[in-house]
Formats: structure tokens, sequence, C-alpha cells
């Protein structure tokens, strides 16, 4: 067979040559090489269904969690009450001092079994919180009962206007009461509940019924705080993020070998000014502690564990930062008392002979005690020396595993675990000291130290100097020494919080709100609301099913099989120029192509470029 020459005007190496084979190979290809080919190709498909399906996984991880972001700016936005498809619930706080009702809102759930409503609180035209405080408490009224449905009227006139009258039939109202409350005796109680029971439904036509108005529980209160905190940091999401904490959970109720692997929850530390509160979440069964363990389920399905959560929570009454200060104040009272008594002493009778307080800034005088006993105290501003003397008021036991009062405390891992401080623990680090955000034992150790040595005098005058918060005031001045170190004691001796933890953050807000424990209340009674919307999607039947699977599809296989056809056209297209090509040379005379068969003998035909 002849070949074909190149050649150019330019060097000589550049003359090439090309066999007259080349053609016919390249029309007529051998199984082999077909097959060499399709594999070939079939890796590439491979590669790239595989490689695409990773970025949607990526895709999908990052846009869930832009979402999530989005959802916390968006919040802020006033609510669309021209959406047929929002939701709405109202939850009123009977606290001790007031009642306030909060109006919530959520948009119809997506029926998914597995994620939660997503409520939030309701914001009017002008982008507020739609909120209405009155006073004072309702246990106000335990000797009037009958007056408790005209009290509370303000309140549920104001959420009536916010809320689309067509909505109210299936807009669910709680009346939670609280401390003031539970102080009370029962039949006190259940008259005030009564009146409300009974005129409520006559006045609006709100979703109410008798269970939804009840006293709740110190460890009810504190399950709905722990419950809305961790809604906000969106700990129930189990969608998992690269990088986000988890935590290996043993289901409560269900098997005991069932361990699941879910985001890690934050624990909640809350100190008020009558109590401190704990709450967090128990991975592991812990049979010592279960009465003492609140057990529930957030999901809509109460066969399915996902949402099943085992949380501790204590309360300790007395152990606020206020109700610490006055049993402070009532020992040193008795003790100076007794000493004076024993000793022919004088002490702390007038102003020229004070006692010497160490939990208050240096010079500070003041006095304390009924008229009867009054006591003239001056600081000496020695934190290390408070912290000594508050000790005894932890009431710890010597028992291993308990906290403030004896109380036994399941173990907390500290090496993977998160904990956020509301109230005492955010003005304590943050009034004065300026460092409220991620806690450092160090460093607020010895800011709390300075503050406690410098004299009171220069205080005052940083105060006026507007160096401190803008909400801090002389009562915060005087007693801020005392409660940086009753919060140092409960956290470290009480709680047993190693000094070198670093998950805790002291806040006000999370992500810019107030979360009330009002948030996790309205979460937790409305969490078979989704069955509704669940049912109606499955209503659809398999042609939404088949729509569904068919974007997948489109996205993925449909490519894939498309990328084969037209793979296998052009082979098919290959095989048919081959056979042609036979037919052609079957049917050409010898003489006429005679190089043909005397192949590489045969004569060069020369092109010039």
């Amino acid at each position: 067979m002849g070949r074909i020459n190149f050649s150019c005007l330019f060097p000589a190496s550049w003359h090439f040559s090309l066999s007259s084979h080349l053609p016919s190979r390249l029309l007529t290809p051998s199984v082999r090489q077909l097959f060499v080919v399709a594999f070939v190709l079939g890796i590439v498909g491979l590669i790239y269904l595989f490689v695409s399906g990773k970025v949607q996984s990526t895709w999908i991880r990052q846009d869930g969690y832009f979402h999530r972001h989005l959802a916390r700016v968006t919040d802020v936005d006033a609510t669309d009450t021209s959406n047929p498809n929002m939701n709405y619930g109202l939850v009123v706080d009977c606290g001790s001092s007031g009642s306030r009702i909060f109006v919530y809102c959520w948009p119809r759930h997506n029926g998914n079994p597995h994620q939660l409503l997503d409520i939030r609180q309701m914001r009017d035209q002008h982008r507020k919180s739609v909120v209405m405080k009155i006073k004072p408490g309702i246990s106000e009224f335990a000797r009037t009962p009958e007056k408790a449905s005209d009290y509370i009227y303000p309140l549920l006139s104001f959420a009536a206007q916010h809320v689309p009258k067509h909505k109210h039939q299936e807009t669910p109202l709680y009346i939670l009461c609280t401390a003031g409350m539970r102080i009370l005796p029962e039949s006190q109680q259940e008259a005030l509940l009564e009146d409300l029971r009974t005129d409520i439904p006559v006045n609006f036509n709100f979703l109410f019924s008798d269970s939804h108005v009840e006293v709740i529980s110190g460890k009810q209160e504190g399950v709905y705080a722990w419950i809305g905190i961790n809604f906000v940091l969106g700990r129930f999401d189990h969608e998992q993020s690269d990088g986000e904490p988890v935590v290996d959970v043993h289901v409560p109720g269900g098997d005991q070998q069932e361990v699941r692997v879910r985001k890690r929850t934050a624990g909640v530390l809350d100190m008020g000014g009558v109590s401190t509160q704990i709450a967090y979440e128990v991975p592991k069964t812990e049979e010592v502690a279960k009465n003492l363990l609140a057990e529930f389920n957030l999901g809509c399905d109460a066969h399915r564990t996902e949402h099943v959560y085992r949380v501790y929570v204590s309360t300790f009454l007395g152990f606020g930062g206020n109700a610490a200060r006055q049993r402070y104040e009532k020992s040193l009272i008795a003790n100076t008392t007794t000493r004076n008594k024993l000793l022919g002493q004088h002490l702390g009778e007038s102003a020229q002979t004070p006692v010497l307080d160490p939990c208050l800034p240096t010079d500070l005088l003041e006095q304390i005690g009924p008229s009867s006993q009054k006591i003239h105290l001056r600081g000496t501003g020695d934190f290390d020396k408070c912290r000594q003397v508050l000790q005894p008021l932890l009431d710890r036991s010597n028992m291993s595993q308990t906290s403030l009062s004896g109380i036994y405390q399941p173990p907390i891992n500290y090496t993977n675990s998160q904990f956020y401080g509301f109230s005492e623990f955010y003005y304590c680090t943050e009034d004065v000291l300026r460092m409220g955000g991620d806690y450092n034992a160090t460093k607020y150790s010895q800011a709390a130290k300075s503050y406690c040595a410098t004299q009171w005098v220069t205080l005052i005058q940083r105060f006026d100097s507007g160096l401190y918060a803008s909400h801090a005031d002389l009562h915060r001045l005087r007693y801020q020494c005392f409660k940086s170190a009753w919060m140092y004691e409960v956290l470290h001796s009480g709680f047993s919080f190693p000094t070198d933890y670093p998950n805790l953050k002291t806040a006000l807000l999370v992500y810019d709100k107030e979360v009330q424990w009002t948030l996790g209340a309205i979460l937790y009674r409305t969490r078979f609301l989704p069955l509704r919307d669940i049912q109606q999607e499955s209503l659809k039947g398999a042609h939404s099913h088949w729509r569904h699977s068919f974007s997948f599809v489109n996205n993925h296989y449909l490519f894939l099989a498309c990328f084969f056809i037209v793979f296998l056209s052009i082979m098919l297209y290959v095989l048919r120029l081959r056979r042609i090509h036979r037919r052609a040379a079957q049917r050409s005379s010898p003489s006429s192509v005679p190089w043909l068969e005397h192949g590489l003998g045969s004569q060069t035909l020369p092109i010039d470029l």
C-alpha cells in the first residue's frame, strides 16, 4: 500500500508521510478497540456521577446552612399576616411580678416528619416583637379569684388585634403560671385557674381548653428554657454540617443498644435574683438520677426517636444573687451579735467600729439588718477571702457527684460540651467588668480582684464618667464584688466546672434575640401539629413522588443515559462506515487500484504544501 508524503518549504525535519492504512483503520476499528473506548468512557461517566453527587451534596449542606442563617436575618422582618399558610400561637407567662403575652407564628409545615415547626416571635409592621406586659402578678388576686379573667383580658385583647380574625379559632392559647402562683395554697391556685377556664372562652374564640391553663413546676420551666435556647441555636436540626460538634446519645425509651450520633446540644446556666438553675442533656442512661431527668419527644411521631431527649434540670431556691446576699448578711449579723455577747465587744454598732466585709469594694460603708440589730460594715475588697467566706453557703456535701445543697448531678463531659450562662452570669461578667461572651476563669478572677480592691470613691468617679454599661446602676457597683465571687463559687465549687473549661459563653441574647422559656413551651405543646400537614402531603399520592424522583434522575442518571445513547449512536455509525468500506473494497477492480495489492511497494504520491 502506498504512502502519502507531506512536504513544506520549511526545514527538512518538517517533512513527514502518512500511511494510507490509517484512514481505513480509523473507519474500521476492531471489536477490542471498541470495547476499550467504551470502557474508558464508562469510567469517565462514573467519575462524573460520583463527583457531581458530592458537589451537589456539598451544595445542599451549604444551602441549608445559608437558609438557616438567612432565617435569622429575616426573623426581624414584619410578619406577613396576609399569608394564608401562616399559623399563630399565644403563650401567657404569669410571673410573680407581672404577666406577659407572647405572640408566635410559623409557616405551614413542609411535611417532613424529621423536622420541627419553624416557630418565631411575631413582629408588627414596625418590626417590633408582639409582646405586652401588665402588673402586678396574678397571684395578687388570690383573695379575689373572680377578677382573674378581668385582669388578663387586656393581654388577650392585645393579641386578638394582631392575629388575623379568621385565624383565631385555630390559634392555640396557653396560660402558664410560674413562681408567684407556686407559693399559693392549692385551693387558691385552683380558684384562679377555674375563673380563667370559665370566662376566657366566652370572650375570645382562641383554641383554648382546660388543659391549656396550669401552674408549671420549676423543672418544666427549666426544660422549656433549654428547648427554646437550643431551638434558636439550631441544635435540633440533625442535618450535620462539616466541623459541627456531635455526641453519641443512648436514646431513651428505645433499644438499649440504640446509639444515635447527632448535634451536640447546649447546656443552660441561669442565675436570677432568687434562684439558680442548671439544665443540660444527659447522653447516657443514668439510673441514679432518673427522678431528676426529664425525658421527652419533640417530634410529631411518638414512634420516632430522633427527637427524644433526656435532660437534667435542677432549680436551687435561695441561690440567686440577691437571695445569696441576704443569706450572707443574715449570717453576718448572727455571727457578729454572738461574738459581741461572748467577748463583750461592740463591733459593728457604730460607724467608728465597723465589721470588715471582704465582699464589698474597698472603703464602702454600709448598714445592714433591722433597726433593732443595725450592723455597720466597711468593705475591704478581698476577692479571694470573699470566696472563702461564701463557700459554706453552697451547702455542699462530701459525697461525690453532688452539687448545691448536696443534690446529685449527672457527670458532664467537659471535653465535649457547651454551656450558655444567662442573667447574673452575664451581668457579672459584662455590666462592670466588660468581658461578657467567652468565659475565661483566670481573666475573670483577675478582673474581679482588681474591681474589689479599687477604692469606692474611684468606682463612683468611673461610674459618673460612663465607663460601665448603660444599664449598670449604683446597686450593681455596690454588690458587684459579692456577686462576682458568688458566681465564681457557684460555677466552680457548686457545679464543679474546671477553671480551664473553654466552652462557656455568658450572654443576654442569642442571635440578637432574647430567648424566653415561652418559646420552648409552645414548641413542646404544638409538637403534634405537623401531623396535619404530613397527612395532607401524603394525599398528593404517587404522582408527586414520581415527579420528585424524576427530578432526581434528571439531575444525575438522565444525563448519564443520554451520554451512553449518544456514544452508542456514534459506534453504530462507525460500524456502518466500516461495512460500507468493505463493500467498496470488494467491488473495486485490481487494476484500478494496484497499489492496494502491492502494499508498501507501491509508488509514492508526492503532495507539496
